[in-house]
């Protein structure tokens, strides 16, 4: 046991004077693995069995995470707001992905602190957080917000609880239930996706909405894809890196990506997507001379989707202006995130490969597993779908493309046959 009661014949006060009695005290003893092996660590002569307790705590987090550094102890005038905020740079930095991490802080700056930030940490009842909730409603916001207000003040007062900073967590005995969500929309049927790659044709969503719409491409990896990684000549490209989280504004040049969600893909460039893949390059190259020409500096970051200086898009702008499209259009309002559900949906209604979809999208093997009905065990999974190889990802998405555009993939389709008639004679 890390924390043991030792008996002592003379035990000292906390200022360390002699108090002439016998007494309990408490040891703290860890061992702990480190890259060079097992460790030990010790300290002796704790007055309180809670006191070892928390060293112990904070002793084995900071041993088993170098550089980590504990969160303040609160004391009884520490508000939700000053553990909050303090929290989530301590906590989040270490553990949340950069999207998470900012969502935390903005959630807690706008829908936490001013409903129960200036109330004392040891003070806080299930009931308050109850009120705030029922505050967050009233005011209009969604049943999913309201909720992941809840879940991270649950996940930081666990944390709290841990270091004995409170006794209990409120946030896990609160009395509201949350409703069901609004219905996610629907993902665009083939039809639906044919008019709007109609819509987009000779603008600057065309390209977008290829790797989006018919490759589902998450929005970062399609504002992140760099043509270092698009080989037109083997007629596919790579999903290794993407747009980072937060660019700020007005940037021209990215000099680092972020990695992607998932472990990286490759996807085959089909005979129908090649030309749009043929055009976007061209149009590109006519940007950047048009630029040298005009005296206007170009950011030439090798991005497939630019703006028309070479520099990164805005993924919010992008967001944002894919709805007021879809509005403009009287199109069926669907988020940016719902063509990569669209994608999916459709290449898996065409095809019954919901392992190669998943494939294709950067699912992970386990929630392929998952969805197939299979089993979560891995070894069962990998046992039937060792890999996918690139011809059976083309397989399935010529599947969809040419669904999509039946009249091109016919002509590609009696090109090939002349040429191989051609090549016989």
């Amino acid at each position: 046991m890390s924390v043991t009661a030792r008996q002592v014949k003379n035990k000292r006060t906390s200022d360390g004077g002699s108090t002439s009695r016998a007494g309990t005290v408490y040891d703290v003893f860890i061992r702990y693995k480190t890259a060079e092996g097992y460790k030990t660590y010790g300290k002796r002569g704790f007055l309180t069995k809670s006191e070892a307790i928390d060293h112990e705590a904070e002793m084995r987090t900071k041993l088993t995470n170098p550089g980590y550094e504990p969160i303040k102890a609160a004391d009884a005038k520490q508000t939700v707001q000053e553990y909050l905020e303090s929290w989530v740079e301590v906590h989040g930095k270490a553990n949340l992905r950069p999207s998470t991490f900012s969502s935390y802080k903005s959630h807690i700056k706008n829908h936490i602190v001013p409903y129960i930030g200036n109330v004392p940490l040891k003070k806080v009842t299930p009931a308050m957080i109850d009120n705030m909730l029922k505050q967050l409603s009233e005011k209009g916001l969604s049943v999913s917000t309201c909720r992941y207000a809840q879940r991270i003040l649950s996940v930081a007062f666990e944390a709290a609880r841990k270091y004995r900073y409170i006794e209990g967590n409120p946030a896990r005995d609160i009395l509201t239930k949350f409703g069901k969500e609004a219905k996610t929309p629907d993902p665009y049927t083939v039809e639906q996706m044919q008019h709007l790659m109609a819509l987009g044709s000779g603008n600057e969503w065309q390209m977008i909405f290829v790797l989006s719409g018919l490759y589902g491409l998450r929005r970062n990896e399609v504002l992140g894809l760099r043509w270092d990684n698009v080989d037109l000549k083997n007629r596919q490209f790579s999903i290794t890196e993407q747009l980072p989280f937060k660019v700020p504004p007005k940037t021209t040049v990215i000099t680092e990506m972020a990695p992607t969600k998932s472990q990286g893909r490759t996807l085959p460039i089909t005979e129908v997507t090649l030309s749009f893949f043929q055009k976007q390059l061209s149009l590109q190259q006519k940007q950047k001379e048009l630029s040298e020409l005009s005296g206007q500096p170009y950011y030439d970051n090798r991005l497939v989707i630019a703006k028309a200086n070479g520099a990164p898009m805005s993924a919010e702008r992008v967001t944002n202006n894919f709805a007021q499209f879809l509005r403009h259009n009287d199109m069926p309002h669907i988020r940016f995130h719902d063509l990569r559900h669209s994608a999916a949906t459709n290449m898996h209604e065409l095809t019954g490969d919901f392992f190669t979809v998943g494939e294709i999208l950067g699912h992970t093997l386990k929630g392929i597993g998952m969805s197939l009905g299979i089993s979560t065990n891995m070894a069962d999974v990998t046992a039937r779908y060792v890999d996918v190889r690139l011809d059976r990802k083309r397989t399935v998405l010529e599947a969809y493309h040419n669904e999509m555009f039946p009249n091109e993939a016919l002509r590609i389709a009696q090109k090939n046959l002349k040429a191989k008639d051609h090549e016989a004679r």
